[in-house]
């Protein structure tokens, strides 16, 4: 009989939140380089590159803390 160890769901869940963060920061990117139109309120404080670069370091925090490792003993 083998012996089963839990998977953390938060390593999943940071992966989904680097992933969304990569992507709302690519979008951010695009818009700085190439803007629309006509551009919203507030436009110049870019908000989804920060919203992007703060999901990526949440996402790097759950990832690293809750990876699937072994158990020593």
């Amino acid at each position: 009989m083998t012996k089963q160890h839990p998977f953390a769901i938060w390593f999943v869940i940071g992966l989904l939140l680097d992933l969304y963060g990569l992507m709302i920061l690519g979008a951010g990117i695009y818009n700085y380089f190439v803007p629309p139109a006509e551009p919203v309120v507030m436009s110049h404080l870019h908000a989804p590159i920060w919203w992007g670069v703060l999901l990526i370091v949440m996402g790097v925090f759950y990832t690293i803390n809750y990876y699937p490792r072994k158990d020593e003993r």
